[in-house]
């Protein structure tokens, strides 16, 4: 690991960049992302990777919360940050004079996770749910990333977890959907569920913010439970159950060695995990997950931004030899059409 590369992870709330040399990740560099628009936001990309830069580099991964089509570096789709369609590989390439990688975050954040603090791959199967602003997922599927057919596979927050079936199937409205992962368990649902419990008591911590006129937001929720306000422990509980059934469904399709809770929502610590893990067991099939672990990110916030940073590595090395993870994948696509 002798090159030098930066990592990116640029989230809907907050960028955080950081130096990968000598098989070690440097300070993070963090700040709040601009979302007035695309070339403010580039901008902002560019002057933070040159604040950590600290010398030549060799290469750049960025990890979005976006579909991106990774050939190409175009980031395809976006909900939480405005790129869609900007050809980002490209564009920030040009202005940093070295490779650009870009990928999806939770794919990013997957790879870190697959590896130790030795950076070691220690992971062959692995999901990971990364539970922020929205809530993304990534794979790491027999020692690779898995990307599916046009690069988005992973969007686990979109996966349904409660839509009402009493009559007919309602119409979609748009993503998140109501009933969907993101929207009944991402980082602005919390946000919901701790307003709305705030109202509801008025004799708890939340409640006493309340009525003092300040906005209660998740991050209040987390804090609250965590200095042992029963209301908010209660809260807290419920948002893990939520969760606990996007684990369920992610088991119960993958029967992976891992699944990883990732993102800012990895904070609550063991107040989201036991619940969340509680009732993903429950509704797991009998005889399926057996071999599978339910933890927090290992790397905790960073998993990201080491995510970023070992796409870049693992992209410059293999470039030498003629392998990466996309070439890879295109080549086994087509020795699988070929044997069709």
């Amino acid at each position: 690991m002798s090159a030098s590369v930066i990592g990116v992870d640029l989230g809907g709330t907050k960028i955080a960049t950081a130096p990968l040399r000598d098989g070690e990740l440097g300070d993070s560099l963090l700040e709040q992302t601009d979302l007035d628009d695309a070339e403010a936001l580039v901008e902002q990309v560019v002057r933070m990777v040159g604040e950590v830069r600290g010398g030549a580099i060799d290469a750049v991964g960025i990890g979005v919360p976006s579909v991106v089509e990774f050939d190409t570096g175009r980031v395809v789709s976006s909900v939480n940050i405005p790129l869609k369609d900007v050809p980002l590989r490209q564009v920030l390439g040009a202005r940093l004079g070295v490779p650009v990688f870009v990928d999806n975050d939770a794919t990013a954040a997957a790879l870190a996770e697959a590896h130790n603090e030795r950076l070691e791959l220690v992971a062959r199967d692995l999901v990971i749910l990364t539970v922020g602003t929205g809530i993304g997922g990534g794979f790491v599927l027999g020692g690779r990333i898995y990307r599916g057919a046009t690069g988005g596979a992973g969007e686990l927050g979109h996966t349904i977890i409660g839509l009402a079936l009493d009559g007919d199937v309602p119409p979609p409205k748009g993503f998140p959907t109501p009933g969907s992962l993101e929207y009944e368990a991402a980082g602005h649902a919390l946000d919901r569920l701790a307003a709305g419990d705030a109202a509801r008591h008025p004799d708890s911590e939340l409640g006493r913010m309340h009525a003092g006129g300040e906005k209660v937001l998740g991050p209040d929720a987390v804090k609250a439970a965590q200095e042992g306000d029963p209301d908010a422990l209660n809260l807290i509980e419920r948002w893990g159950k939520r969760l606990g059934i996007g684990i369920a469904n992610v088991i119960n399709t993958f029967d992976p060695e891992e699944v990883v809770i990732g993102g800012g929502g990895a904070k609550a610590g063991s107040l989201l995990i036991e619940p969340a893990a509680r009732v993903a067991r429950a509704y797991t099939v009998p005889g399926l997950g057996r071999r599978t672990t339910i933890r927090l990110a290992r790397h905790g916030v960073r998993a990201g931004v080491l995510g970023a940073a070992l796409l870049a590595l693992h992209e410059l090395e293999s470039s030498t030899s003629g392998w990466s993870y996309a070439s890879r994948e295109r080549s086994d696509a087509s020795t699988t059409e070929v044997g069709r």
